[in-house]
């Protein structure tokens, strides 16, 4: 019987769609894992990677921090919210822009914020444009991921809004702020991301079970 090979990409727009269609693939079976985790073991790893990320040099050197409210089974941040508040930084959710580039902005939030519903579904707070920051104003940005490597590498939704918002660190020669720190359940972990020129690479990545640090 004749074996059928794999037919190699002809061209840089057939490897891009192979290299897209291989990242949608992972995509799908890393939500997939993230979202059959229970309740119960949400909660305890929302517990356990609050711990990890304030036990941080990077965090205990921030005051301006942006984290994000979880979605579609990402690892949950109210935890780690309230332990921002009780230390008296100021804490910062995304908001998206479609003025430039859809780039993220910034909003401060306390326990008095008030919410709307964003086109994804996720709440974003409702604050005067003047109140907005941009990334380059925040000393740490806490990141949602879908999957990451110890590289640094970050698989994201495959929107683009992190990766828009935080170009200008590819002008950088030295380390600046904003600190990126991803966020994920251990189950998370692949041994290697496929990268992109645009991509922005992570300075670490907290897990319920472990803090990844990376050299950059």
């Amino acid at each position: 019987m004749a074996r059928h090979r794999r037919r190699a990409p002809s061209s840089l727009f057939d490897a891009k769609s192979v290299s897209k269609n291989k990242k949608n693939q992972l995509r799908k079976q890393l939500r997939e894992v993230r979202n059959r985790l229970s309740y119960k073991e949400q909660r305890n790893a929302a517990i356990a990677l609050a711990k990890q990320v304030t036990r941080s040099r990077a965090y205990y050197s921030s005051n301006r921090i942006a984290l994000y409210f979880a979605s579609d089974g990402e690892v949950t941040t109210d935890e780690l919210m309230a332990r921002i508040w009780q230390s008296g930084r100021q804490c910062y959710l995304p908001i998206l822009s479609c003025v430039v580039g859809e780039r993220l902005w910034f909003a401060p939030v306390d326990q008095d914020s008030k919410f709307l519903i964003n086109r994804f579904g996720i709440p974003e707070p409702v604050v005067a444009s003047r109140k907005l920051l941009s990334a380059r104003q925040l000393d740490l940005i806490l990141i949602p991921l879908v999957g990451f490597d110890l590289h640094g590498n970050r698989l994201g939704m495959g929107g683009g809004f992190y990766d828009r918002t935080l170009a200008f660190q590819h002008q950088r020669q030295k380390w600046k702020r904003p600190r990126l720190i991803g966020l994920a359940h251990e189950c998370q972990r692949v041994s290697r991301l496929e990268v992109s020129p645009w991509d922005v690479p992570l300075h670490a990545v907290a897990t319920d079970k472990n803090f990844y640090q990376f050299k950059k």
